[in-house]
């Protein structure tokens, strides 16, 4: 009968090199109220001040958002490679890799579409008088992930 034995303690007997590095960092932001319609809505109207919730509303904040990252990566002078569909990142990142000269730095950042979930505005009418009015829905979106 043999005695069952952890990963760690089998690893530890055959690794002979450690290597403290990053090979790659995903920042994944979540905000648990932001991804129901109500948190959506209390973000515009309690936070940014605005009398109704609308997806248009949140058009500049995205803008804002990319254009802050290409203007970090154009003062760092790092890459942005736009990844195309059935493009294997880590070959991209091997040839980055390769004529990389520094000891440590930021080879590139990626920026692909992805498809993710989103909330949106939908334009609804009042059966009584016919005025529109946003209502937000769940729905996907192809959105730029950096």
């Amino acid at each position: 009968m043999s005695i069952p034995r952890s990963v760690a303690e089998v690893i530890r007997e055959h690794v002979t090199l450690e290597i403290e590095g990053i090979d790659r960092m995903y920042l994944n932001v979540y905000v648990p109220q932001l991804q129901r319609e109500s948190g959506v809505t209390s973000f515009f109207r309690f936070h940014r001040g605005h009398p109704f919730a609308s997806s248009v509303r949140m058009d500049p904040i995205s803008k804002a958002f990319v254009e802050g990252m290409e203007k970090f990566a154009k003062l760092q002078k790092i890459p942005v490679v736009l990844f195309k569909k059935g493009e294997r990142k880590d070959d991209i990142a091997g040839e980055h890799l390769r004529k990389f000269q520094g000891q440590e730095g930021m080879l590139f950042m990626g920026k692909a579409q992805e498809k993710t979930p989103v909330i949106r505005t939908e334009r609804r009418r009042t059966d009584q008088t016919g005025a529109t009015y946003p209502w937000l829905v769940r729905s996907t979106a192809m959105v730029n992930h950096f």
